[in-house]
């Protein structure tokens, strides 16, 4: 028998939202200084546009945060 788990009151939900928008603030600092990272140690622009796609991360991300 398979039950469905339901989230609490409200205030839970709250939390957990709470939980997600503080995730995904700490994502984009962590990606603007991955971004600046590569881009101070990349030997040239070429260079630093590979390593940002081979990571997953944009050059405007440096930028954002």
């Amino acid at each position: 028998m398979i039950t469905e788990r339901r989230i609490g009151p409200v205030r839970e939900r709250d939390r957990l939202a709470e939980a997600r928008a503080d995730e995904k603030i700490q994502t984009v600092i962590q990606n603007g200084k991955a971004a600046r990272t590569v881009a101070d140690h990349a030997d040239n622009a070429d260079d630093c546009q590979r390593l940002l796609e081979m990571l997953g991360l944009e050059a405007l991300e440096g930028k954002r945060s």
